[in-house]
Parts: C-alpha cells; sequence; structure tokens
C-alpha cells in the first residue's frame, strides 16, 4: 500500500506561511496546459511537476514543457521537504521509455528533463531505465536534448557508469541544501556522496554538462552557501540553481525564511563569480524551469569561454 510520506505522519505539524507577493503564481488554465496534461495522462506518465507540487507548473505547462517522472510515483526516501509520496515502490513499466520518447516527439520538445523517484530496492537505482529513457527519446525525437536529474544511487556500484554511458546532454544532480541541515531535511542522503557523483561525471565524460541545486529558506546562512559554491566549483559543476523552499504541508519542513528577490541576485553574483558558466537564482526557481532556455546559454558560455581560451 503506498502511503503519502508515514515518516512525516510523526513529525510535529509546522504551520504554513503565507507566502509574499513576489512568489504568488496564477492557477493553470491554458489550453496547452490542459493538453499537456492529458498527453501525459494518455501515455501514463508522472512529472514531477504534478507529485512535487511545483508552482510553476501553469507557466511551464503553457509552453509544453514538462519534467517526466520514471520509475514510478513511489519513492523508498521521506525527505523533509519533498511532496512525492513514500511507500512501497511501483513495479517498473518496461513501456515507460517508448512513452517518453513518443510524449517529447508529440509535443515537439526542444528539450527535455528526466527525473525519478528513488529506488533504493532496486539493484542498479534504476539506472537502466535511465538510459532506456534516453536511448528511446533519441530515437523518437532525435532532436531533442536531453537533460537527466538522477538520485544519489547510493550503494548502487555502476549506476552512475550506466547513466552517463548512455551520453545525456546534462547530468543534474542536486544537493538541495547546505550540509549542516542534511540531517533533518535530506536525511537518507549523504552530502559529500552527492558532491562526488557530481565529480564523477565530469572523470567520465569531461564534455558532459554538470548542474546541480540549491534550496534556500531552510534554516541555512549566507557563509554556508557561498562554502557549497565552492564545493560545487572544485567538483567542476557548471550549473548551479538556487530557489525559495516552499512547504508542501504542515508535516514537511518548516520555511525559516522567505529570502527576498535582491539576495537571490546576490547570490547570482557570487555564484558567476566563482566560475559557473550558467546561473539561475530567484525565488521561483526549481531545477527544470526554464530548463531548455537555460541549456542554450549554458552551451553558448562554453563556446566563448573556449574561443577566448584559444590561441590566436
Amino acid at each position: 500500500m503506498t502511503v503519502r510520506h508515514p515518516e512525516k505522519a510523526h513529525r510535529p505539524d509546522n504551520p504554513i506561511p503565507r507566502k509574499p507577493d513576489w512568489i504568488r503564481v496564477k492557477a493553470p488554465n491554458s489550453p496547452e496546459y490542459f493538453e499537456t496534461r492529458d498527453l501525459m495522462r494518455t501515455l501514463k506518465l508522472n512529472t514531477v511537476c504534478e507529485e512535487a507540487a511545483c508552482p510553476n507548473i501553469g507557466e511551464c505547462w503553457k509552453q509544453k514543457h514538462a519534467t517526466v517522472m520514471i520509475l514510478g510515483s513511489v519513492c523508498t526516501r521521506a525527505c523533509a521537504f519533498c511532496n512525492v509520496a513514500t511507500g512501497k515502490p511501483d513495479l517498473l513499466d518496461p513501456h515507460e521509455p517508448q512513452h517518453v520518447g513518443e510524449a517529447a516527439a508529440k509535443l515537439g520538445l526542444h528539450h527535455i528533463v528526466i527525473t525519478s523517484v528513488d529506488r533504493d530496492d532496486l539493484d542498479d537505482g534504476g539506472a537502466n531505465q535511465f538510459a532506456k529513457v534516453i536511448t528511446a527519446i533519441r530515437s523518437a525525437a532525435p532532436n531533442t536534448t536531453i537533460e537527466v536529474l538522477t538520485p544519489d544511487f547510493l550503494k548502487k556500484d555502476g549506476a552512475l557508469e550506466t547513466v552517463v554511458a548512455a551520453r545525456p546532454d546534462i547530468f543534474n544532480h542536486n544537493l538541495e541544501t547546505v550540509p549542516r541541515l542534511y540531517a533533518g531535511v535530506r536525511p537518507g542522503a549523504r552530502y559529500f556522496h552527492s558532491l562526488r557523483l557530481l565529480n564523477r561525471v565530469k572523470e567520465l565524460d569531461p564534455a558532459m554538462f554538470t548542474k546541480s541545486g540549491i534550496m534556500v529558506g531552510l534554516g541555512e546562512d549566507a557563509t554556508e552557501v557561498a562554502q557549497v559554491m565552492d564545493d560545487l566549483r572544485a567538483a567542476e559543476v557548471d550549473f548551479l540553481t538556487i530557489g525559495q523552499y516552499l512547504q508542501p504541508t504542515v508535516k514537511h519542513h518548516a520555511v525559516a525564511r522567505f529570502v527576498e528577490p535582491a539576495e537571490f541576485e546576490t547570490y547570482k553574483r557570487q555564484a558567476f563569480g566563482k566560475g559557473f558558466l550558467m546561473v539561475s537564482a530567484s525565488p521561483l526557481t526549481r531545477s527544470s524551469y526554464f530548463a531548455g532556455d537555460d541549456f542554450e546559454k549554458l552551451r553558448a558560455a562554453r563556446n566563448a569561454k573556449l574561443t577566448a581560451a584559444a590561441p590566436v
């Protein structure tokens, strides 16, 4: 039986604070939104847009951009910030790769983001399904660029290598928060394992873009955020996203504060100064928010860097 966050049921309630004006979004109602939703239903695909209650769903789906969540809709972990259901995982759908490829083709996507629930129950953590999805998209929509947002594949030897070998255009794995807050925010994960995972991607394929993101407003301070930036640059990560944590329910981690837009601009300048090729930092920034546009900017930034470094 699937249960919505059984571990969270034992946590004390955290009242959800009123959002400031700069975070409020309109309810989705565009024809494109409903078309995207209906296609996902027809193909029996899950999206993190819905499962994680993303505030940008109306805007993204209006542009026919959905982040597909593979490996089922039930996670084997229960992170304190996440709204995805926790419980007994779903059986793997052997038709899922084909359906994702079909969705990419039917939506005419220039860029697609593929993420998943954590599947600690699987020997490979779901890595082979990621590889099959990438292959299916290449076949059905060869002009679509592919971004994967993977779990940490903790204790899954060879899993990362399987995904990298399938050659996505960009490999994303989120650190989510600063190391001091991991025990309360991301208890099933390990900060330095995630850093090592990102660095290992570059060792396997130095040309592959890497990306990671954190949430702010969980109780971190600016010094800790700066240290995360330094750690990510040491791991040769190209692209950083920073967004405001929004509390899904009273059973989730409390919002410590709402970070003002000006602070995000400061983080953005600081991150570019540390050497990231691309930075997205705003209250509503999420890993896949404007991911296609940002990927094009990322490629342009690297090309400009290579041109500047070339001998005259």
